[in-house]
């Protein structure tokens, strides 16, 4: 983006009002959590009841969320299964941490009660709703971020400064060698920490360095880095 922006300046003297590119953090479950979640609520005449005991665990990375009912007895009428379900689908969407997705969890719906008149799909969405924050809350969520897998091409006299830099931006450098008769670097990198890199470089390497940055995979963000982060953000 940047690099287009800038030639629009140069090569079609379009000027664009360019603001902070905003990343695209996830939220995921720390630990496992099992609890029960009652929905009650009673204005005159019928009421709403619904009653779930739900757990929660963090799954593999890429892994999606797995839904499971394991509810047996007629515990919970089959009918009331999918808005559980969807309850916690769509509460997923907003993360307790800083209302980002929350993703790659296996959710257990184990057992709960009803009420043969004040039970209802939407008593037992609102359940599954609430037992979804609720439990998502107290797992020690995680914020997690995009990391970028990053090739720099320099000459070698540049490698010193590139490779201090990428570990000031919370990189990791995983190789460096010679490609010709230039050197070059390869690691990964939050996105958070990418913004600006082209104007590092130009200034670095006086305009003769070049890189290129695709996504690799989401991780954790450190813990003393969460509230920064953020901050950053907006979030």
């Amino acid at each position: 983006l940047e690099v287009t922006i800038d030639r629009m300046r140069s090569e079609h003297g379009v000027d664009a009002v360019m603001g902070q590119p905003k990343v695209s953090f996830r939220e995921a479950f720390g630990t496992p959590v099992e609890l029960v979640y009652t929905h009650k609520k009673q204005t005159g005449g019928s009421g709403q009841f619904a009653e779930v005991k739900m757990s929660f665990e963090p799954a593999e990375t890429g892994t999606g969320i797995e839904f499971v009912d394991e509810v047996v007895g007629g515990r919970i009428p089959r009918e009331f299964i999918p808005a559980i379900e969807h309850a916690i689908r769509t509460e997923s969407q907003m993360g307790q941490v800083a209302g980002y997705e929350v993703v790659d969890f296996k959710a257990r719906l184990i057992d709960g009660k009803f009420h043969d008149v004040d039970s209802s799909a939407l008593a037992f969405e609102i359940a599954g709703r609430a037992c979804f924050r609720e439990a998502h809350k107290t797992s020690r969520p995680k914020l997690l971020e995009p990391i970028m897998r990053l090739e720099v091409v320099i000459e070698s006299i540049y490698l010193g400064d590139v490779i201090g830099d990428i570990n000031r931006r919370r990189g990791q450098v995983t190789e460096q060698g010679q490609k010709g008769p230039s050197a070059f670097v390869q690691g990964f990198v939050p996105l958070a920490e990418m913004f600006g890199y082209i104007n590092f470089l130009r200034s670095a390497t006086s305009g003769r360095g070049t890189f290129t940055m695709e996504f690799d995979r989401y991780a954790q963000v450190p813990a003393n880095m969460v509230d920064k982060i953020l901050a950053k953000d907006g979030g």
